[in-house]
């Protein structure tokens, strides 16, 4: 069977191809179109996909959307009502986007590819989210949890999976319902503090390490536990169930304090930037507690040893260490799009999977199901540029670009299929030497464009891991994909310093060589010249803008970037010198 799975129409869109149950593409639709978070209907990712395979629209056996609409009309329909009169204001707009083209998505699938409405079918968002989590780990049998702002009606679930000879199911005990929602939560706490939702939550788990939980308490009156083990919000300190102009209330304000204004930088070396770093690290932990004792009772009601976790808050690094190290499970499995894209993914699973009952089928363990950089077009465009430029063989790629790392010099690696997922691990990633804190402050400052308390992640074979780092048992696999947040053992914390966050931690990805060999081959080569095999490793993107994909696109980064060297494939470029583009640019005026 060839399933396609899609997301789109809030944040995040994809497309995902699945062929006889064996995944062939996925890939978020902003890598395509150049537009981050690009919501729209994916029809790049989808061409993509299709191209990839050989095949036309009408070829496909099915169509599967991330979630229900019509089920999503009736949610914002029922809070607006609920909320009125405040909503009156908000509820043209509600009904405007909702019956535009969020609510007729067959009728949209149709025309835009010619697939009859009898192939479209249709899962719940947060069955998506565990498919998605489940049906790609390495586990026959699991607990599932699914946390995020909201699907259509739920935003947290929990129960289990199983899969193998005798079929696969996920079963849904237990959900809580909107408005009240952790991604809601600490969505915002991401509007307050003055960062975009849906792209700004990691920022504030980043700040969440300088502040202190001094307002824990107040964060837990906007979130009282119920009798059950549950929560719900105190939607008095909300707003975001009301109107979409603002999602919080005035009375959150007045126990907050004044909310930070986007463009007002955060110094904290002031008491308001402190008031906001102590804000971002009560809600960080009011979230890791609610985390912890919803998977310590989901551990104990099902005893299983393996827990799968999907949805937004899956993102959550620092909260999942403490889930693996706290809730009684063995073993915690993220996938790398955890995220409403790896819903794409998600729906295509759970339809060939539950809803067509084909077998169960092992999934490759890797997020690389994306376009390939287009390797012939660097020497051409460098050479256009008159840019120094050589393909050099295996031995001498790997050798000379440790010596490059070595010197301090700042490395664009583009290898492969790009990832599936928000996080660049190892095919499109900028590379440098983790051991100066000058390192971290010249990326953030020159290359990135970001805040200054952003930290960066370390990329080190898994054998080698547990030298440099403390992980509990189950970390070097929840670190597989990025997705665990553990300290730096203290006395590597001094020459690890452009890795190692202000409170002595770093978001690790273990890495096989089977996983991206040239990468592993490249960490050893650095380890043999440095007596430390870890390497900096974060996405190759400008602030606002997706990671690039193509070789293209990695080449206008380096340029408009301090980025020193550029490596696609066995191809590396190096930035002129001044002499050189002088002389350059002399030629061009002549």
């Amino acid at each position: 069977m060839k399933i396609l799975g899609l997301s789109c129409f809030y944040h995040d869109a994809a497309a995902a191809l699945l062929v006889d149950g064996e995944p062939v593409a996925a890939v978020q639709e902003e890598r395509l179109s150049r537009r981050k978070n690009d919501a729209a209907f994916p029809i790049e990712a989808v061409e993509y996909c299709l191209d990839v395979a050989g095949l036309e629209p009408e070829e496909l056996d099915a169509v599967v959307f991330y979630e229900r609409p019509m089920l999503k009309f009736e949610r914002v329909l029922t809070t607006a009502l609920r909320a009125f009169p405040q909503s009156w204001r908000s509820f043209p707009h509600a009904m405007k986007n909702m019956l535009g083209e969020k609510a007729w998505v067959r009728g949209i699938i149709t025309s835009r590819l010619g697939v009859p409405g009898n192939k479209i079918l249709f899962t719940e968002h947060h069955q998506s989210h565990a498919a998605a989590a489940f049906l790609t780990a390495p586990t026959e049998r699991a607990a599932i949890l699914t946390a995020d702002g909201v699907g259509e009606w739920a935003t947290l679930t929990v129960g289990t999976g199983t899969r193998g000879a005798s079929g696969t199911s996920i079963q849904i005990d237990r959900e809580i319902r909107f408005p009240h929602s952790l991604g809601m939560l600490y969505s915002t706490f991401t509007a307050y503090l003055g960062f975009a939702v849906n792209e700004g939550e990691y920022k504030v788990m980043g700040l969440a390490s300088y502040g202190e939980p001094t307002m824990a308490d107040a964060v837990r009156k906007l979130i009282p536990r119920t009798a059950d083990g549950a929560f719900r919000l105190d939607l008095d300190y909300f707003d975001f169930h009301t109107t979409a102009k603002r999602s919080f209330s005035e009375k959150f304000i007045r126990l907050f304090g004044p909310p930070r204004s986007r463009y007002e930088p955060i110094n904290l070396a002031t008491d308001e930037g402190r008031r906001f770093a102590n804000c971002a690290a009560s809600v960080q932990r009011v979230l890791e507690d609610i985390l912890v004792d919803l998977t310590r009772d989901l551990h104990d009601r099902t005893g299983l040893p393996d827990l799968c976790l999907g949805g937004g808050v899956a993102l959550n690094g620092v909260a999942n260490a403490r889930i693996l190290k706290e809730s009684g499970f063995e073993r915690l499995f993220v996938p790398p799009a955890p995220g409403d894209a790896g819903c794409a993914l998600g729906a295509a699973l759970y339809a060939d999977r539950i809803h067509f009952g084909n077998p169960d089928r092992h999934f490759p363990d890797h997020p690389f199901w994306g376009p390939d950089p287009d390797y012939d077009a660097l020497p051409r465009i460098a050479a256009e540029d008159k840019f120094p430029h050589e393909d050099l063989t295996e031995e001498a790629l790997i050798e000379e670009t440790a010596g490059d790392l070595q010197a301090g010099r700042i490395v664009g690696w583009i290898q492969g299929r790009t990832e599936f997922g928000p996080r660049a691990l190892g095919n499109r990633s900028l590379l440098a030497a983790p051991h100066a804190a000058a390192m971290r402050d010249r990326l953030n400052r020159d290359i990135k464009y970001r805040e200054e308390f952003r930290p960066f992640a370390p990329v080190c074979p898994v054998e080698e891991a547990a030298r440099f780092f403390e992980l509990p048992p189950g970390g070097a696999r929840l670190a597989r994909f990025m997705s665990g947040v553990f300290p730096v053992r203290p006395e590597w914390r001094g020459r690890l310093a452009a890795i190692t966050h202000v409170d002595g931690t770093a978001r690790l990805q273990t890495l096989e060589r089977s996983f991206a060999p040239r990468l592993y081959d490249l960490i050893q080569a650095y380890g043999r010249r440095t007596g430390v095999p870890v390497l900096l490793n974060t996405s190759f993107n400008l602030a606002g803008e997706p990671i690039v994909c193509t070789a293209q696109e990695g080449y206008s980064t380096f340029r408009r970037s301090g980025v020193d060297l550029l490596i696609v494939g066995n191809t590396r470029v190096r930035k002129r010198s001044r002499a050189a583009a002088a002389a350059a640019q002399e030629e061009e005026l002549v």
